[in-house]
């Protein structure tokens, strides 16, 4: 019978015996009885005082009453209970049988920009069972021994406080089938034991794109106490993922700057429990739904020549007799919207590594001296001198501020003397280049030309810092805003940087002098750049100024597959001001010069191309080690699309190292391989 009724019942029968019994007291408890067998005349048994009989008879009253008002209460209580809360205490009780856990989503796939799968999700069998399995001995060693594992990891897995008391633990992933088949053929031996599909992260191209791409992790204690510092604070946006411990997160690259869109919706199962919390059974479910899919603007073609190309340079740089070219970096961009095509750093990592959790060996071995910190992407995270890939800026701020003309010539000898022979420095061709103008200057890289631009801008009355000027207004010294995480910024040094980054320097050595300005006009000294800066600087030349936010981000993909539900729209990140068109003519004119004029080596490599190429080389000095190799390029140049920049470090020459790796990249993209043979470049920088 139902709870409620019976209440019910036994309330009204309780209410009838109190009445009942109050009103037989009342009419038991008259003060006088009457003799009527010795006579007519009435008289008092037991008189009107305070006799035994009266005094039992109230107390029997208080008594009643008390004890009406106590099954009064006791019956209200059990209608607040069964009537009034029934829902309320039937959901304890429940709560008290059950639990309800999650189980995890698979992940979004990374996509390129044509659909290409660049990361996806693979099934993995695995092994697990509820943490008070980890009591049964004989089963854990039962199961390491099936398993081939030691019984201790088996019994830590077991027990992994990281995850949820009631949830499924872990105990081995990707089980080869044949163990999985003798686990289920054996039930009675492995009562608590289960086996289920998970997905793991697959990378269906290994290492490619590894910097760009990232890793996923088990979220770690600092991310889970950041969060719950966010909570308290009130400081979580709408719709902010909340995380348990053991989940898998996103820990780099585009893995964790789009975590949000790649993270799914956990699924939750309800389990029945013991009194000690212990699962017993389980009941319904809601599956968990995958993250969505999302698009990069790389292509998958480019992407790769761009690592190819990469090694290729490295490759000449050692032929050429720079062995330490172990190193360096790849951008190609297209410059009509700022999206990345192809990035790559070297040394490269391999993210399946971190798939399970990555182990202390492998860890020591990606962040170490000897293996060149592979970590790091140096694409957009290492800090450079620009060397005379600056040059181009340097030439606009000497026309913009009438320090160097476009028709004014110096005499270039290989050693200059513009601030007394104490204070000379040798152009890079010691041989000299005889009579130069702006032009030649940045076609042939002539360092004399900018010497002389550097002592203009020092001397000058009211634009001393016009170049540094120039470099910042074209982006220099600040972060591009690409979305991938841990972007350097670089550095364009002046006065107060000197005076404040040398404090523990004498003063007279902490003031700006010429030779200071001599070395940032050429990219050398203290001026420092990241590969994608001076990419998207040479975009912003090649499209009049007009510079785009890089960004590798394309579009996320609806989770029912029916197309695009977010697409990026191209943000103009600033635009590179100059004072007259005819002064970047010059410039842009120059670095076609560049390309063809500055060596016949060098130009044996564009010349085989369909299309006019742009662009300039750089060497940069390091004390201590060998030349650092840059080549930057832009083409078609009468009508722009794409730029290419690569820098490797200790590479030499660039038109000896970087020049490899540009001219393969643009020829994967207009299908016209290099055919030239790999000569020096005749000592072009």
């Amino acid at each position: 019978m139902d709870a409620q009724i019976v209440v019910i019942i036994a309330g009204i029968i309780l209410f009838v015996v109190i009445i009942a019994s109050l009103l037989y007291l009342r009419s038991a408890g008259g003060k006088f009885t009457y003799d009527t067998q010795h006579g007519t005349r009435p008289r008092a048994t037991e008189g009107e005082g305070n006799t035994q009989g009266t005094a039992f008879k109230g107390r029997f009253t208080m008594l009643a009453a008390g004890a009406g008002a106590i099954f009064t209460a006791i019956i209200a209580k059990l209608w607040s209970m069964q009537m009034v809360s029934s829902d309320y205490y039937e959901e304890l009780a429940v709560q008290n049988q059950t639990r309800t856990v999650t189980t995890p989503a698979p992940r979004g796939r990374i996509l390129d920009r044509n659909g290409e799968p660049l990361v996806t999700n693979r099934a993995s069998l695995t092994v697990a069972a509820y943490r008070d399995l980890a009591d049964d001995t004989v089963l854990v060693r039962h199961l390491a021994n099936v398993l081939g594992m030691p019984y201790i990891a088996v019994r830590r897995n077991i027990q992994d406080y990281n995850q949820g008391a009631q949830s499924l633990h872990t105990i081995a992933s990707d089980v080869r089938r044949s163990t999985v088949a003798y686990i289920q053929e054996h039930p009675a031996d492995f009562t608590g034991v289960e086996v289920v599909e998970r997905t793991e992260r697959l990378y269906p191209h290994g290492e490619l794109a590894a910097h760009v791409l990232g890793y996923t992790g088990t979220i770690t204690q600092e991310q889970l106490a950041a969060q719950q510092e966010a909570q308290e604070a009130g400081e979580e946006s709408p719709g902010t993922i909340t995380y348990e411990s053991g989940d898998i997160v996103g820990q780099a690259g585009v893995e964790i700057q789009y975590e949000s869109l790649l993270q799914g919706i956990r699924g939750e199962q309800t389990v029945q429990v013991d009194a000690s919390g212990n699962v017993t059974g389980s009941t319904g479910a809601v599956p968990p739904e995958p993250g969505s899919d999302i698009k990069l603007t790389l292509d998958l073609k480019i992407q790769q020549a761009c690592e190819d190309g990469l090694q290729h340079a490295m490759e000449m740089a050692k032929q050429f007799g720079n062995e330490n070219g172990t190193r360096g970096a790849c951008v190609c961009l297209d410059c009509t919207n700022g999206e990345i095509l192809g990035m790559a750093s070297a040394p490269k990592f391999d993210p399946s590594v971190f798939i399970g959790g990555v182990s202390n060996d492998d860890w020591s071995a990606l962040n170490s001296d000897d293996g060149g910190h592979p970590m790091i992407n140096r694409a957009i995270a290492g800090e450079y001198m620009s060397a005379s890939t600056i040059k181009p800026f340097s030439s606009l701020a000497a026309l913009e501020y009438d320090i160097f003309t476009s028709t004014q010539t110096t005499d270039c000898v290989g050693w200059w003397t513009g601030m007394g022979e104490g204070n000379g420095r040798w152009c890079w061709d010691h041989s000299g280049h005889g009579t130069i103008n702006l032009r030649n200057g940045i076609v042939m890289s002539c360092d004399t030309v900018f010497y002389e631009i550097g002592k203009g801008f020092y001397y000058s009355e009211n634009n001393s810092e016009g170049l540094q000027e120039v470099f910042r207004r074209w982006g220099f010294g600040e972060s591009t805003g690409v979305d991938l995480p841990g972007e350097s910024s670089g550095r364009v040094p002046d006065a107060q940087w000197k005076y404040d980054y040398f404090s523990n320097w004498e003063d007279a050595d902490r003031t700006w002098n010429p030779g200071d300005m001599c070395n940032i006009v050429i990219g050398q000294g203290d001026i420092l750049v990241t590969p994608l800066q001076i990419a998207c600087a040479y975009a912003g030349i090649a499209n009049g100024g007009k510079e785009f936010v890089p960004h590798v981000f394309l579009s996320a993909v609806s989770r029912d597959g029916s197309g695009d539900a977010v697409t990026y729209e191209p943000r103009e990140r600033l635009t590179g001001e100059f004072r007259q068109q005819s002064d970047l003519d010059l410039v842009q004119d120059g670095l076609v010069g560049v390309i063809y004029e500055e060596s016949a080596s060098q130009a044996s490599h564009f010349t085989n191309l369909s299309v006019t190429v742009a662009g300039k080389s750089g060497t940069g000095q390091k004390t201590g080690e060998d030349d650092y190799g840059w080549f930057v390029a832009y083409a078609p140049a009468d009508n722009p699309k794409y730029v290419v920049a690569c820098l490797v470090e200790q590479g030499g020459f660039g038109s000896n190292s970087s020049l490899y790796c540009v001219r393969d990249v643009l020829g994967a993209i207009f299908d016209q391989p290099d055919t030239a043979a790999a000569t020096a470049g005749d000592g072009s920088r």
